[in-house]
This record gives structure tokens, sequence and C-alpha cells, in this order.
């Protein structure tokens, strides 16, 4: 009888073992609701696929105690309606970041239907938990168009059982892509910073238009690589 038991502990163990070691789990949540067509969906992966693959950001992950990170990406819109783009995957090397960012490229739109963040923090907290990565820090990174949530859990309960779970949540608002104006009549960065974001040097970055987009993506994937927030990035300098 003892014997029997010993076996699933074992099992147990092996299964804890098997976990790799990260600098960080990171699960991208990138907005594919009704307000982002085709083309800015392909827009978005790209400005993503270019960025994990900048020097930069490569220079980022190589500087952490472990020099890798794992990372999902993730297309969200209405409460039933979360697909992977691409899975949980390493990456610390430059052929790593090229075969992502190819994942990204190759997909067709798989997620559809209106708004509901709560919905899709909640999956991002999932995919964490459950993946085979352990990582020194846990991050969603959300990027959305709107603050709206017409679906699913709320958005302030879902960020506090995201938080609560030891899992920083970032924001990317994106703002007008072609225009220079704000496509929502409220302030987008703040309804993020009030609602959305969370954790440990939880931060908003800000995408206006297509050149910003790239950028924007780029800075945010450092700071987080890096364990940093804008406002400790000023300090720094």
């Amino acid at each position: 009888m003892r014997r029997a038991l010993a076996i699933p502990a074992l099992f147990l163990l092996a299964g804890a073992a098997a976990a790799e070691e990260v600098d960080l789990e990171l699960a991208l949540l990138a907005d594919a609701t009704g307000s982002i067509d085709m083309d800015e969906i392909m827009f978005q992966r790209r400005g993503y696929a270019e960025a994990i693959t900048s020097p930069e950001v490569l220079s980022a992950i190589g500087s952490g105690l472990l020099g890798r990170i794992a990372v999902t990406y993730v297309e969200w819109a209405d409460a039933g309606s979360q697909q992977v783009v691409a899975g949980w995957t390493t990456i610390g090397t430059a052929e790593e970041a090229e075969a992502f960012a190819a994942r990204l490229m190759a997909e067709p739109r798989l997620a559809f239907g209106r708004n509901a963040i709560g919905a899709a923090l909640l999956f991002g907290k999932r995919t964490i938990e459950e993946n085979e990565y352990e990582g020194l820090r846990r991050v969603i990174d959300l990027s959305a168009d709107s603050a709206n949530n017409w679906s699913g859990p709320g958005i302030e309960e879902a960020r506090d059982e995201v938080v609560a779970a030891g899992i920083t949540i970032n924001g990317l608002a994106v703002l007008c892509r072609i225009c220079s104006g704000r496509p929502v009549d409220y302030d987008l960065e703040q309804a993020f910073a009030e609602r959305i974001v969370g954790g440990p040097g939880a931060f908003v970055v800000t995408a206006d238009g297509d050149r910003a987009f790239a950028e924007a993506v780029r800075r945010k994937l450092i700071l987080e690589i890096a364990g940093r927030s804008p406002e400790t990035e000023l300090a720094a300098r």
C-alpha cells in the first residue's frame, strides 16, 4: 500500500521539476474586437513581430538573470473568444525570436466579437498558471483601443483576481491609427490606469499612429523584460 502511494508522489515531483525556469512569463493579449479590421490585426502582429526580433529587445532578454523569457500571443474579443495565435515558447536567441515572429504572421484571424476585457484578463491568468514555465516574474500585457466591457466578468474584479495571483497587468492604449485624434470620448490612458492595469510596477504605454505603435511595443517589451516602468526608466536617466 505504501509503495502504491509513493508512485503518484514521484510523478508529482517529476512534474514539478520539469517546469522550465525563465526570467519572465509574458502573456500578450491583443485586441481583435469589432473595431479592429483585418489590416489592423496584421498591423498589430507585425508591430510585435518586429519588436520581439529587435536588437534592443533581444539585448534586454540576454541581460536577464537566466537570459530567456517565455511568451505567448493571444487575440481576444468577446467573452467566449480568446484565441492563441502563438503558444507558449522560450525566447533566448535571435533564432527563437524569429520563429515566434513568423508564427504571429502566419495565422488567420481567430477572435471575433465585442470587448470583454475581464474575460481576456482571466484567460491570461489561466494560461500563465497552466503553462510549463516557472518565471521569476509573471506579466499580462493587454492592448485595446477602448476600455469597454460588454460581456463576461467585470474588468475590476478580473484585475483584482489576476493581481492577487501575483501577476502584474500592463496596458497598451491604442489610440487612433491613421488620424491624430482619439477614437473615444474619454481619456483612454486614464481608464487603463484606473480600471485595467495593476500589480507591482504596472504601467500604461500609449500608441498613436502607425510609427508610434511599433515604437511603443518595442519600448513596452524592453520595460517588461527588464522589470522597469516608464517612471523608473526616467529616474535612471
